[in-house]
C-alpha cells in the first residue's frame, strides 16, 4: 500500500470512530451505508458532471465517498465485517469509479468537445477496473497482485481535485492535466501489478487440468 493511502486511512480512522458509533446507534448497518454512499456518488457523478457542474459534482461525490468509507469504521466498531460485506464494498467501489469517469467522459465528449480528454478519461475508466480485477483475480489464485504507484485513494484524489478545480476556476486545462497524469500513472500501476503477479511464488507453475463438463463441451463445440 502507498504511504498516501496509509496516512489518509489512519487519519480517517481516528475521525470516523465517533461518527460510526453514532450511525450504529441509529440502526444503520455497514452494508446500508455502503449502498447509500455508492448510490449518492453514482447519482451525483452522472447528473452533475455531464452538464458541466464539475465543482459541485466533485464536492457531492467527495461527500458520498466519505460516507461510503464509513462502512469500514462501522464494521470495526461491531467487531469486524462479513465476507459478503467485503464483496459488496468492492463491487460498489467499482460502480462508483465507473460512474465518476463515465460522467466525465460524457462531459469531455459533449461539453468540452475534446477528443484528447475523452481518450484520457476512458483510459482512466478502463484501468481503474482492470487494476482492481488484477488484485482480486490474483488473490483468488493464491498470488500477490497489490501495490503500484496509484491506488483508489490517490485515483479519487486526483480526479476529484482536477475536476473540481477545473470547474471552480474555469480552467479546463486542469482537468486535462489530471486525466492524462492519472492515465499514465494507472498504466504504470497496471504493469506493476502484473509484474507482482508474475513474480509471486508459484505463479509460473502449470495449472491443473480442469474436468470437462457437458456445458463446457457444448460451448467448445
Amino acid at each position: 500500500m502507498s504511504n498516501f493511502y496509509l496516512m489518509t486511512r489512519a487519519a480517517y480512522t481516528k475521525l470516523s470512530g465517533p461518527v460510526a458509533r453514532a450511525a450504529l446507534r441509529t440502526g444503520l448497518t455497514p452494508d446500508s451505508i455502503t449502498i447509500l454512499g455508492t448510490a449518492g456518488s453514482v447519482v451525483a457523478a452522472l447528473t452533475l458532471y455531464p452538464i458541466g457542474q464539475l465543482w459541485w459534482g466533485s464536492v457531492a461525490v467527495f461527500f458520498f465517498v466519505l460516507a461510503d468509507m464509513l462502512d469500514g469504521a462501522m464494521a470495526r466498531e461491531r467487531g469486524g465485517g462479513t465476507r459478503f460485506g467485503a464483496v459488496l464494498d468492492a463491487t460498489c467501489d467499482r460502480l462508483s469509479d465507473g460512474a465518476i469517469f463515465g460522467g466525465l467522459v460524457w462531459w469531455a465528449a459533449f461539453g468540452a468537445h475534446s477528443t484528447a480528454l475523452v481518450v484520457a478519461t476512458l483510459i482512466c475508466l478502463v484501468t481503474s477496473q482492470v487494476i482492481s480485477y488484477i488484485k482480486a483475480r490474483a488473490e483468488a489464485s493464491g498470488l500477490r497482485g497489490d501495490g503500484g504507484i496509484i491506488e483508489r485513494p490517490e485515483r479519487l484524489a486526483i480526479v476529484l481535485t482536477g475536476a473540481g478545480l477545473s470547474g471552480l476556476f474555469g480552467w479546463p486545462v486542469l482537468l486535462d492535466v489530471a486525466m492524462w497524469g492519472l492515465a499514465a500513472a494507472s498504466l504504470v500501476t497496471l504493469a506493476q501489478r502484473l509484474h507482482a503477479v508474475r513474480t509471486s511464488p508459484g505463479a509460473m507453475d502449470p495449472m491443473p487440468p480442469q474436468p470437462s463438463t457437458p456445458s463446457s463441451e457444448g460451448d467448445a463445440a
